[in-house]
């Protein structure tokens, strides 16, 4: 069995009401939600965030935060707004974006990236503070676009609250995708997990099974101790259907 429970990023469903998607995703049986802050819990908003942690909390679905705090072009009082939020929905992560959105890490310069770097750590202290995690989106144009910064970059940052997402670029290869969790695995806290090709067309998750489970069993050992988890992110034609069927293929690799 997987060390990881199955959940559900809330960006898979922007247009549904929150109500829905702790249905579905209870309906499902998944584990727990990562609520979008751009979309259900706006950043600012406690009295909607209160009320969505209380619909997953009747549901018996944990919750992560996934805000769009991007530093160190977002400061220290906008992450303290996103923490607020967190709180209020209950969760015990919060999800930031590593840098500038839409930039390239090969576009930083060594003072940039120190300043994104001091950035994150006064953001992880800040939220240890309140028994909150933060996790470092994984992704194309941050700088954790490729192994090497990301790296780099929570090795800059040196504070054991803060740690790092994992999901595969669209069309990464079996091989660097095992190459790259080698490298960074032991700083990973949960996964976003999809079926995407090179052109980023959607697929059902089914066919990347092997994927899959090639990338799982080889998870390394991590320096997270909570409850972790791999969470479904877009499902295609954003069919409640597909996601039906998604969530039963990754409750089969997780063996729950």
């Amino acid at each position: 069995m997987s060390t990881f429970e199955p959940g559900l990023c809330t960006v898979t469903f922007r247009s549904l009401p929150a109500s829905r998607i702790v249905e579905l995703a209870a309906e499902a049986g998944l584990a727990a939600i990562e609520w979008a802050g751009d979309a259900h819990v706006p950043p600012g908003n406690g009295p909607v965030a209160r009320d969505v942690g209380r619909l997953s909390e009747e549901a018996g679905l944990a919750t992560s935060y996934g805000s769009y705090v991007a530093p160190p072009t977002d400061d220290l009082a906008a992450f303290r707004r996103a923490l607020d939020c967190a709180l209020a929905l209950g969760a015990s992560n919060i999800r930031i974006w590593p840098g500038t959105r839409q930039r390239d890490s090969k576009d930083y310069s060594a003072s940039e990236r120190l300043a994104a770097a001091a950035a994150i750590r006064d953001m992880g202290a800040e939220a240890a503070r309140h028994g909150v995690t933060v996790s470092l989106e994984y992704h194309p144009q941050s700088l954790t676009d490729e192994t090497d910064s990301a790296r780099r970059l929570i090795d800059a940052i040196a504070h054991d609250n803060v740690y790092l997402y994992w999901q595969p670029r669209p069309g990464l290869p079996l091989a660097e995708a095992l190459a790259e969790i080698a490298q960074i695995g032991q700083h990973v806290s949960h996964l976003h997990v999809f079926a995407w090709d090179a052109d980023r067309k959607r697929l059902l998750l089914k066919s990347a099974s092997d994927y899959w489970r090639t990338v799982l069993a080889a998870m390394p050992p991590s320096r997270w101790t909570g409850r972790r988890y791999a969470m479904l992110e877009f499902v295609a034609n954003d069919d409640p259907a597909a996601f039906f069927e998604d969530a039963a293929t990754l409750r089969q690799f997780l063996k729950r």
